[in-house]
């Protein structure tokens, strides 16, 4: 029908491609996927043989045939047709129906260059989407996943910790003001357990095992009752599996550096916000969403070094993707707001 409203012709789906994890919000559905984004290369042939949480599940246990590869770092796409591939895959699992391609609002970096952009709408497009691909910033995604009033005059600061990077941005009338990054994310954490545990424990252990890490025996603030965990691995000096006990204290030691980054990159924001604004936020506390925003003790932390009281949701992972999803209703509005110079 002439002049009709794409999205009722047409499945419309949200995507956030991140460097950690991909979800996908199909309207009138919901939450559909969420698997890492992580593929498997055969290398002899070049074929992928597995992606997501099957690709994932070999990390560490590949053959030498076998190589993993996250197509998206700090990001950005890094290897083109390895994400289009996955997209395609990941795209194909959620749509039920063959008919018609799905329109797509995808998740992007709100520091992104037009080039990287982009990239993200070309993957979305060669894996099978309509055109035109539109995108969204993801502290803009965050805010209206959490509800936040985004179009009133008052303001709100929004930190996104994701795999690669962090994000902070403080919102007002339906825009960023003033925003700041940082590489550091939920897959630098696993990196800097990796290197505390050798450059400490002279133990070299794997990213699943310092993921179970972070998670289980990570924290950003003194617990209320510290734990002890034996964490198994190969002896360098010997090359021989050894388990270390470790506290949750070494390990909040080890991931200090990386905390206070993202300590860092609040503070920074905050000192560009202009004072009205600054009033807002030190009123309405600042949201933190993420996978990484589970990290215990994050919100004490946060609260304490900056004075701005901390909030984290329920399922921060989440926030982003349900943002995106809700603004399905709403995409004439989500390209307005695109930066100049898009198309």
């Amino acid at each position: 029908m002439a002049g009709g409203n794409p999205l009722s012709m047409s499945r419309a789906i949200a995507v956030d491609l991140g460097t950690a994890n991909t979800l996908i919000f199909v309207k009138g559905q919901g939450l559909v996927l969420n698997e890492p984004t992580m593929v498997a290369v055969d290398n002899r042939s070049g074929l992928v043989v597995a992606v997501g949480h099957e690709a994932k599940r070999m990390r560490g246990r590949t053959p030498k045939n076998l190589r993993l590869v996250r197509p998206v770092k700090d990001g950005v796409i890094v290897d083109f047709d390895l994400c289009e591939q996955m997209f395609k895959q990941f795209l194909q699992r959620v749509l039920t129906s063959r008919w018609g391609k799905p329109t797509l609002l995808v998740v992007v970096p709100s520091e992104l260059t037009g080039i990287e952009r982009r990239a993200f709408k070309d993957a979305a497009e060669f894996a099978g989407a309509r055109r035109p691909v539109e995108v969204i910033e993801k502290t803009i995604a965050a805010a209206i996943g959490l509800g936040l009033p985004l179009y009133e005059p008052s303001a709100n600061l929004v930190v996104v910790i994701g795999g690669g990077t962090t994000e902070v941005a403080v919102i007002s009338l339906g825009g960023i003001v003033t925003e700041n990054s940082v590489r550091i994310g939920g897959d630098e954490f696993n990196n800097i357990i990796v290197a505390g545990f050798k450059r400490i424990f002279k133990l070299d252990i794997g990213e699943n095992t310092a993921e179970e890490v972070k998670i289980h025996l990570g924290s950003a603030w003194p617990l209320t009752e510290e734990i002890v965990g034996d964490v198994g691995g190969r002896d360098v000096a010997t090359g021989l599996p050894r388990t270390q006990e470790v506290t949750t204290e070494q390990i909040r030691e080890i991931l200090d550096d990386g905390v206070n980054k993202i300590i860092d990159a609040i503070k920074k924001t905050l000192e560009r916000t202009p004072p009205e604004l600054a009033s807002d936020v030190i009123s309405n506390g600042m949201h933190i969403v993420g996978g990484s925003a589970l990290l215990a003790g994050l919100q004490e932390r946060i609260t304490h070094e900056t004075g701005i009281q901390a909030f984290i949701p329920a399922e921060p992972l989440l926030s982003v993707i349900v943002g995106a999803g809700y603004s399905l209703d709403n995409l004439g509005a989500i390209k307005g707001s695109s930066p100049q110079g898009e198309e």
